[in-house]
């Protein structure tokens, strides 16, 4: 006996095996609404198709049903394109859905819408990342098919408006289940040429005849181009893929070249105006010039070596002056300040001393001045300076002291 699976594991079993399986995973389905819901909480739509010998269980998120320009209604037929799935908890299966057409526009236009909501949810069409085209390309790649009347035409025009600009044909099938492959490798080769503009084209045909340039490989290719292109496939009435990708859409490969470059006497007048813009910029680089050398002569002769040297000098007899002024200031400033000094000076003089009256005493033998009487025995002999002379005298014991003795 075989070891037993869990409901679970049953379930995810078979959720990735509907999955992963190459039709059920891109998958378009035909059948009549029944039972159509709208979530009005989070805006999923819930439904069931069926046919007259089954029913399919069906769901659209939210972020595909608000691209729908209108909510179908129970009975309608229509084409729903998503992926089958197994929904474990119910354990039924259940159809993912993310574009949903009525049934009579056919399926290549329900494929063709598809995808063209999916490339412009992702902004492969946003407007702000068209670019304008050069206004006078030097090198155009041309991706068409070769021999045909689109090239001939194409090529016709552009040396007719534009002999200057160098013309790469790129040839590529344009139609065909090896057509998609063939566009992109030839648009990769414009590419890597180094061309400022490209121009994918061809003729007229049916729908099916144009389904190349309607294939997702080809739309992307497109949007990768490093450089303006113009797209000019089929006629008037025809808008494939590329058109909404492309940063310009021409109506046919004929005014496609027409667009690409300008007539010839548009590029006559183009050389006439950048002849009279370069002579404008001439004739005010030149006034520019002469300003500019009008104001270096000036500043020249302002800054001659004589007028500098003259200015130096008088700085220096301005200097020499400030100098004598400031030295006879200063020393007249010394000399108040010396015979201030010198005043004091006599003042504290012990000559001044002695006329006020004091004596100065000395040790006879020493010649050391006496301030106290310590120290001082009886029969010192002295000798005593006066404002008028000196005497001579020998210390002798004082009454009081002796009799305080």
């Amino acid at each position: 006996m075989h070891q037993a699976l869990s409901v679970s594991a049953v379930t995810t079993y078979l959720r990735e095996l509907l999955e992963s399986h190459p039709l059920l995973g891109d998958l378009w389905v035909q059948g009549e609404i029944a039972e159509f819901k709208r979530h009005a909480a989070s805006g999923h739509c819930y439904f069931s198709l069926k046919d007259e010998g089954g029913l399919v269980r069906a769901v659209m998120w939210r972020s595909n049903a608000v691209r729908l320009s209108q909510l179908p209604r129970t009975g309608d037929l229509v084409l729903a394109h998503g992926y089958l799935s197994l929904y474990a908890p119910r354990g039924e299966l259940q159809l993912y859905t993310d574009t949903l057409l009525p049934a009579g526009v056919g399926l290549l236009y329900a494929r063709f819408e598809a995808l063209r909501a999916r490339l412009e949810a992702e902004g492969l069409f946003a407007v702000e990342r068209k670019r304008p085209l050069p206004r006078l390309p030097r090198r155009i790649g041309l991706v068409t098919a070769p021999g045909g009347a689109a090239l001939q035409d194409m090529l016709t025009i552009l040396a007719r408006r534009c002999p200057l600009s160098e013309v790469l044909v790129a040839p590529c099938l344009v139609q065909g289940e090896r057509a998609p492959a063939s566009i992109v490798a030839a648009l990769t080769t414009v590419y890597a040429a180094g061309v400022d503009l490209v121009i994918l084209a061809r003729g007229g045909g049916s729908l099916e005849d144009l389904w190349a340039f309607n294939d997702e490989a080809v739309a992307r290719a497109v949007f990768a181009s490093p450089v303006p292109l113009i797209t000019g496939v089929g006629h008037e009435t025809d808008t494939t893929m590329v058109d909404y990708v492309a940063d310009l859409r021409a109506p046919t490969p004929s005014v496609a070249a027409e667009l690409a470059v300008p007539e010839h006497d548009d590029l006559l007048a183009l050389v006439w105006q950048s002849r009279m813009r370069l002579d404008q910029g001439v004739d005010a680089l030149l006034n520019r010039t002469q300003a500019d050398l009008a104001n270096a002569r000036s500043t020249i002769e302002r800054h001659t070596p004589l007028r500098r040297l003259a200015r130096d000098r008088q700085q220096v007899d301005d200097l020499g002056r400030r100098l004598d002024r400031a030295v006879d200031r200063t020393t007249a400033m010394c000399q108040l300040a010396l015979q201030g000094l010198v005043a004091r000076l006599a003042t504290l003089s012990p000559q001044a001393t002695l006329q006020r009256g004091y004596a100065v005493v000395r040790h006879a033998t020493t010649g050391h001045v006496l301030g106290s009487v310590t120290g001082v025995q009886s029969g010192t002999p002295l000798q005593i300076d006066l404002r008028d002379g000196t005497l001579a005298a020998v210390t002798v014991p004082l009454a009081e002291e002796e009799e305080s003795e």
